[in-house]
């Protein structure tokens, strides 16, 4: 069994791994302990976000489906995992389920020669920013993903996209950060917890909801079969 020593930091966060325990039931029972605790706290913290952002949540969903009705698209930004749930998120918006139609959603993390071009030859704070001002029209989105809201080059593409009449939409963790503080974000969910992980976590089912609400919102948003027909449930 690997010390504790070795490895303080995992340590702290699997005990159970590190105890210098030679009893393997007795790890497995923890492990499995370890799991139920963890997926507790993120059904607890689902539920926080759904009674302190569940207004917000229609509101904000219903002002993206007049934004994609008026020919609107979306563009995702993020920093580390942040950046591969932006991609997720457009993802979810341009392929959305139930067979709603697709809504146009790009993630600016996506194109790493841009974004090392941007990087390299004027600076990381504007790796967002200068897309937004390069594509977006005023009838667009910008959703930017941050676990602790402190990133500069996201509260520079937010200041951007508002000066061009964007809708903002900002998904934080934590306490919001200085995104909280920011007057060019529309819409802000905040995850309330210290943890990274049960953050993303929440913050995943956060815009899985407003793709849902979104497409819901939508002129013809109701589920279609493959022969294009409309379903019983959206005929009654």
């Amino acid at each position: 069994m690997t010390s504790h020593a070795e490895h303080p930091d995992l340590a702290s966060l699997y005990p159970f791994l590190y105890s210098g325990e030679d009893d393997v039931d007795g790890v497995l029972a923890e492990a499995r302990q370890s799991t139920i605790d963890k997926t507790r706290e993120i059904i607890d913290l689902r539920r926080q976000v759904r009674r302190q952002d569940g207004a917000r949540l229609a509101a904000c969903g219903a002002a993206m489906a007049e934004r994609f009705a008026s020919g609107g698209r979306l563009f995702a930004f993020g920093n580390g995992g942040s950046s591969t749930d932006a991609q997720d998120l457009a993802t979810t918006f341009m392929d959305p389920p139930q067979g709603t139609a697709p809504m146009p959603a790009f993630a600016l993390t996506a194109d790493i020669a841009v974004i090392t071009a941007l990087s390299n030859d004027v600076g990381f704070d504007v790796v967002f920013s200068r897309q937004l001002a390069a594509f977006a029209r005023p009838h667009d989105i910008a959703v930017g993903l941050s676990t602790s809201g402190n990133s500069a080059n996201l509260l520079s593409a937010f200041d951007e996209a508002s000066r061009r009449g964007m809708l903002t939409v900002g998904i934080s963790g934590h306490t919001g950060g200085k995104m909280a503080e920011l007057d060019s974000i529309d819409y802000l969910f905040v995850v309330p917890s210290p943890s990274v992980h049960r953050i993303q976590e929440a913050q995943t089912t956060v815009y899985h909801v407003l793709a849902e609400l979104a497409a819901d919102g939508l002129p013809g948003g109701h589920p279609f079969d493959a022969g294009g027909a409309a379903t019983p449930e959206a005929r009654t």
